[in-house]
């Protein structure tokens, strides 16, 4: 039964079939040719009771926070802060581009958000000043990696909720490797301008620093307030994201007068169109995952792996391996959504702590978002930067070897992910 239900979702995905469409597809064929055919009403009873979790609450919160944010134009004086502070540097507007997004992950917890968002500032600015067009997009992608890493993170709140883990200790977990995925690229970057004859611009006076600082310190300080709020216990990571956007609304309208009703509608459009995708596909994945645990998937899935090895490093090796193939192809919530329930009695097994794999999850799979054929930054920088999806691919492809090595590093040294959340929260 196991093996119908994988057949037909990754038939149905590779000929283009919504994914929520797929699963859900995949599921009725699959209960059609079991022995339980006859009972098809569990699955809308499995489909409801998946998205009635409190905890999910916090996922329109911090969408909504991110679409207020790019409506309220923050996403400029971010970059024009960014620019004054290292866009002297060698390779300085690819810097300025990572470091933007290190500032951005802060405020949206979403890749999409920062290619559409912050890519279109960009990769605009890139190209008037002698970068590349293929270069621009291409950095834009892979820096935009680091948003949903860096708390608030929308993936990690999927993965706390699948995993029974607490937010806020997923939210501290992702934070050192997200700031250790943008100096990796940073360093990638400084190694490239030894290469390529990039533009170098002057030093930004000290003046320019301080005031594109006071002009972006409310959109500096979104990513401050969150994050400290939460490791105080003023506000749970659920009420953090109605936090980020009453804070968001209130700089938009109050100060940076820029926030109308005509964007917060939009803004607010936009946010329950990608929240009812988000919830369809986590619901028919929970109705997966119930068909998986009655075919005692995970359990034949580690007893396999533990008869091809014993050893904990050469599993992680596999599992590197095997979610990078899956981000190829799958996009990371409903690759998250199957997988997890399946891997995780595997990852117990091992000894791996959950918060880790999570973090590890997390990486490998938006490591595919930057990755051809199916990356979906890679098409959201053909659209926003104007250049043909051959020449992004060929030109991304460099920036996956520090992604990857961040990825092993974050894999067999646990206490990168572990050190801030055991620190803060106990062991």
């Amino acid at each position: 039964m196991g093996f119908v239900l994988f057949l037909t979702f990754i038939g149905l995905i590779l000929i283009r079939i919504p994914v929520a469409m797929a699963i859900g597809a995949a599921i009725i064929l699959t209960f059609l040719v079991s022995p339980f055919s006859d009972s098809l009403y569990i699955i809308p009873q499995q489909i409801l009771e998946g998205v009635v979790k409190p905890s999910l609450i916090a996922v329109p919160l911090f969408i909504l926070a991110g679409n207020l944010m790019n409506a309220a134009g923050i996403t400029d004086r971010i970059f024009n802060f960014a620019d004054a502070l290292v866009g002297h540097l060698k390779a300085g507007l690819a810097q300025v581009n990572v470091l933007s997004s290190m500032i951005f992950a802060g405020i949206s917890g979403a890749a999409v958000a920062d290619c559409a968002g912050l890519g279109a500032v960009e990769v605009k600015a890139m190209k008037e000043r002698g970068y590349t067009p293929e270069f621009s997009a291409a950095v834009t992608v892979a820096s935009s990696i680091v948003g949903p890493l860096i708390p608030p993170s929308i993936g990690l709140v999927i993965y706390a909720f699948l995993a029974q883990q607490s937010i806020e200790r997923m939210f501290l977990a992702g934070l050192v490797p997200g700031l250790l995925v943008g100096l990796f690229l940073m360093l990638y970057n400084r190694i490239a301008a030894v290469k390529y004859d990039f533009p170098v611009q002057e030093r930004a006076p000290v003046k320019r620093v301080v005031s594109t600082g006071f002009d972006g310190i409310f959109a500096l300080g979104a990513p401050v307030i969150i994050v400290t709020a939460i490791l105080t216990g003023w506000v749970t990571a659920t009420e953090a994201g109605a936090l980020a956007c009453l804070y968001t609304m209130v700089i938009g309208v109050f100060i940076y007068k820029s926030l109308n009703i005509q964007k917060f509608w939009s803004a607010v459009s936009d946010t329950m169109i990608t929240t009812a995708v988000i919830m369809l596909v986590i619901s028919f994945s929970i109705a997966m995952g119930w068909l998986l645990a009655i075919e005692q998937v995970p359990q034949t899935l580690a007893t396999t792996l533990f008869a091809i090895t014993e050893d904990k490093h050469v599993f992680l090796a596999l599992l590197i391996v095997f979610l990078l193939l899956i981000g190829m192809v799958v996009e990371g919530v409903p690759a998250k959504l199957l997988l997890v329930p399946i891997l995780l009695p595997v990852v117990d097994s091992y000894g791996i702590d959950r918060v880790q794999f999570g973090v590890i999850v997390q990486l490998a799979l938006l490591i595919g978002i930057a990755t051809p054929p199916m990356g979906i930054g890679l098409y959201i920088m053909v659209e926003v930067g104007k250049v043909p999806f051959e020449k992004v691919a060929i030109a991304v492809l460099p920036f996956l070897v520090p992604l990857i090595a961040a990825l092993i590093l974050i894999a067999f040294v646990p206490q990168v992910v572990l050190w801030l959340p055991n620190l803060a929260l106990g062991p």
